[in-house]
């Protein structure tokens, strides 16, 4: 790792429990020399790695084709009831992250990774997981080298706004982690701390083509 270049990073979603992590952990990582990340406020933090750009988002495929970076990863994701509709959601879990893709691909990066959701589906009856689902399948058109595509169950962690619907399943899914073995493994929560790990390493890795990594899979 010491005689390899250091690498430059694009983060979209950095406000949100993975996207926060992830910040965290790009900027202690000696594998990069900048994190860039683009945001549609501020951020409440500094760093001498950190380049902050503060942007219209219905703007960013040509804002991203001007930047330059090595990795590219997107962590955008709401709620309906924090978007106000499923045309907003869609918005934000779709069409912006397609948006950052399609900027990160013509900017030259080939190695892109995403936080979806388990049981992402296009044909999903459900509204959030066909969403999920059709941004999964469009990514896949666009040429990348590297596609890493995250499905997490459950995300465990320390959230700015309170959900307490979210509280209560996270307590009860840390009690039930345990039991989920065999073909329920792939629904037990995981740590938002350890799916920014995962997307990085996945990322650094020589790998390409398409993966796919599913709950029980990301360590």
């Amino acid at each position: 790792m010491e005689n390899q270049p250091k690498k430059t990073a694009i983060v979209a979603g950095a406000t949100g429990l993975v996207g926060e992590q992830l910040i965290r952990q790009l900027m202690s990582d000696p594998a990069y020399v900048k994190v860039i990340a683009v945001v549609r406020k501020k951020l409440e933090v500094s760093h001498e790695k950190l380049k902050q750009e503060v942007i219209d988002f219905g703007k960013l495929p040509e804002v991203i084709a001007n930047l330059y970076a090595d990795h590219g990863f997107c962590c955008l994701g709401t709620t309906i009831k924090k978007a106000g509709s499923k045309d907003k959601q869609y918005l934000i879990d779709h069409d912006y992250v397609i948006s950052f893709a399609r900027g990160c691909h013509s900017a030259g990066i080939s190695r892109f990774a995403v936080v979806s959701s388990i049981g992402a589906n296009a044909d999903s009856s459900n509204f959030y997981l066909r969403t999920k689902g059709e941004m999964e399948h469009d990514l896949q058109k666009i040429p990348f080298k590297t596609l890493c595509i995250f499905q997490p169950s459950l995300l465990i962690g320390d959230r700015k706004e309170f959900r307490a619907g979210e509280k209560g399943a996270t307590f009860i899914m840390k009690a039930l982690n345990p039991l989920m073995i065999g073909g329920l493994k792939k629904y037990r929560g995981v740590l938002a701390a350890t799916v920014a790990q995962c997307m990085i390493r996945q990322l650094i890795s020589d790998d390409t083509g398409v993966k796919i990594i599913r709950s029980d899979e990301i360590s």
